[in-house]
């Protein structure tokens, strides 16, 4: 597929006939434009031809895809060194909020994603063909973008003229632009929509050299598959990696690949996780009723049948003994499955189970034993991500191999050692008996979700550690690239948030759901947001993650992201005599957390909430007030300290 359906130079586009240029853009594309789409080309390569014939040189572009998958900017110019992004909206006769964040979206794209645009000055510009004049002096977003500039059909080559003579920038090829490679990061929700659409990881993953080539992953649990069902063999696969490095990511692109209807090859994404799962599956539907034509409820039906919550595929296979139609199952997440106390627990007293004696890995494995020849499960493990009572860890699915499933075969990768996997125990106790492997490639080492910094994960588990020289090496290596600032005013947080976010970059609140306190603060974590409408609804609704009234705590956000977030912290973590200390707030009082095994969920509650954001954060720390014994300032001072000697920027 070209990069774009029409590119050439100026004069070559001013010389030829528009019915050419017409005709190249519909050889080029694959999708079988509709008539209202021919006819905006139509329109669009009369205006620019009227427009351009005045500049002396140049390069135009029509259709070029940018780095989200999916999306194609109507068309580029390219002068005197400088990329001019047009959006056009052929007819309209005003300048919508919408519109423009659409074009401030592609220009961040190239900017963020598109290796040859890194140093190049983009300026995007919406052209709503019957708009008034509306005069503007040419002004930096950021540094290397200019604010949106509106234009109609008849003043195009004035604005274009305009930057030009405000701004002197070096020449480059513009077909090296052209053909520049991707470096993107999309978002869990792009990442599932196109590999939905049929697009490969390859597509959707970084490339550059300092990142881990998610493909590598992928291939490495490809083989695995085809060796065991070449040999009628049952396996496991143990993925692991730091937050954000691509699990989940590679998790769908193995689920949708191995859809192999014809070689009786099923697969499923399951998840534990209802948030993602309900966000996930929204987000395909919509996409899918949108570019298909289809009923809502019938791309919704579709969506989940693709991705499903754990517990509906677990409470499927009790009422049977035969084996699911899946020979592949992908378990997000999962670290969290259920002890056997709890599982045990849940379905004498919900399910009405009386003999059921069994961990949620151990039920699992039996589901995927069943099949008489080869079955896959693929376990996604997130180091130090449990962050609720009864979930297991790692050390229960081997366990549960040990005392039961000796005849399958274990792959690992060789970072399972690390005591976010572990819990302390040595790694051969964990894997004795066992018939396993080390695959090396099973490890993602490198966060995708924070691409402006490869430390962000790196520097939460320093701090959480309570490593200050650590934490302070790392900040002071990112925080040009990825800011993260300090304040003790929720109004300043959330107007930090607004300024950061450019287009429909996303932000919003996040606390732990033991942050009870910081109710004074107008932030109710017993409130709880509906996950679909608070990742994907716009500025416009209320109930969107944008309007800065609802918060997501840990388990609203575990697996999902935000561009920017406003991390609130309460008394329930404080920092005294350098080290963290741990409570609950129970009735009308905080409790002290003596069993360490809750205390490390609360840690990890803020691990998770750390590591949300894609682009930068901000960390609200109340001052407390002497007047409430729930919140005096000794509570909060502490941890405010701490992070103020990390090295963490104030703002006030």
């Amino acid at each position: 597929m070209k990069r774009a359906y029409y590119s050439d130079e100026l004069i070559t586009f001013l010389n030829k006939n528009p019915l050419q240029i017409f005709g190249e853009l519909c050889s080029n594309d694959q999708f079988g434009a509709e008539d209202l789409q021919k006819n905006t080309w139509k329109e669009q390569i009369s205006i620019l031809k009227n427009q351009l014939t005045t500049f002396e040189s140049g390069f135009v572009i029509f259709e070029y895809t940018i780095p989200r998958i999916g999306n194609r900017v109507d068309a580029v110019f390219i002068y005197k060194g400088i990329v001019f992004i047009l959006e056009f909206k052929v007819g309209s006769k005003q300048y919508n909020s919408y519109d423009v964040d659409q074009v401030i979206d592609y220009a961040l794209d190239l900017n963020c994603f598109h290796k040859e645009s890194h140093n190049r000055l983009i300026v995007p510009i919406l052209v709503s063909t019957e708009a008034p004049d509306i005069f503007a002096v040419p002004s930096k977003m950021k540094s290397r973008i200019l604010n949106p500039l509106y234009c109609n059909k008849n003043n195009i080559a004035k604005v274009i003229k305009r930057v030009s003579d405000t701004f002197s920038e070096p020449n480059f090829i513009a077909k090296d632009w052209l053909s520049s490679i991707y470096m993107p990061t999309p978002t869990i929700v792009e990442a599932a929509q196109a590999l939905y659409l049929g697009h490969n990881v390859e597509d959707i993953s970084r490339n550059d050299a300092s990142a881990i080539n998610l493909s590598k992953t992928t291939k490495a649990i490809g083989d695995i598959i085809d060796v065991s069902k070449q040999n009628n063999k049952k396996a496991i696969c143990f993925v692991t990696g730091v937050p954000g490095a691509g699990k989940t990511l590679a998790g769908l692109n193995i689920a949708v690949d191995r859809q192999r209807v014809a070689e009786e090859e099923h697969a499923v994404f399951l998840s534990g996780n209802g948030p993602l799962v309900a966000v996930l599956q929204e987000a395909l539907a919509e996409d899918d009723a949108k570019r298909n034509g289809i009923k809502k409820s019938e791309a919704k039906r579709k969506s989940k049948q693709f991705i499903q919550l754990i517990h509906h595929f677990r409470d499927d296979a009790i009422s049977t003994k035969k084996p699911p139609t899946e020979k592949v199952a992908v378990f997000d997440e999962a670290q969290r499955a259920w002890d056997e106390e709890n599982l045990t627990k849940f379905m004498k007293q919900k399910k009405g189970i009386p003999n059921f004696e069994m961990s949620e890995p151990e039920f699992l494995i039996s589901i995927m034993d069943r099949h008489k020849d080869w079955s896959i499960i693929i376990c996604l493990i997130g180091g130090g991500q449990e962050i609720n009572t009864g979930e297991a860890g790692l050390l229960e699915w081997f366990d549960s191999l040990r005392n039961k499933f000796r005849h399958w075969d274990v792959y690992v990768s060789n970072k399972i050692s690390d005591s976010e996997y572990t819990r302390g125990k040595s790694v051969n106790s964990m894997l004795q008996d066992l018939n396993y492997t080390i695959v090396e490639d099973l490890h993602l080492a490198v966060s995708l979700r924070s691409f402006r910094s490869e430390n962000v994960s790196a520097f939460v588990k320093a701090l959480l550690d309570v490593d200050v020289h650590m934490a302070k090496n790392l900040y002071t290596a990112f925080k040009t690239d990825y800011p993260v600032v300090l304040t003790r005013n929720i109004q300043k947080a959330k107007e930090w948030v607004k300024n950061q976010a450019k287009g429909t970059q996303r932000y919003g609140i996040t606390a732990s759901s033991g942050a009870k306190r910081l109710r004074s603060q107008g932030i109710w974590v017993q409130s709880k947001v509906d996950p679909p409408a608070w990742f994907l609804k716009g500025k416009e609704d209320v109930r969107s993650s944008y309007f800065l009234e609802e918060t997501a705590t840990e388990f609203d956000i575990q697996g999902l992201e935000l561009d920017y977030t406003i991390v609130c912290w309460d008394a329930n973590l404080r920092f005294v005599n350098n080290q963290f200390e741990y409570f609950s707030f129970t009735g009308s009082s905080w409790q002290n957390i003596n069993k360490p095994q809750i205390a490390l969920y609360l840690k990890n509650a803020y691990r998770v909430l750390l590591t949300r954001a894609r682009q930068g954060m901000v960390i609200f720390v109340p001052k407390g007030s002497d007047t409430d014994h729930t919140r005096p300032h000794e509570y909060y001072d502490g941890i405010y300290e701490y992070l103020k000697e990390i090295g963490i920027e104030e703002i006030y």
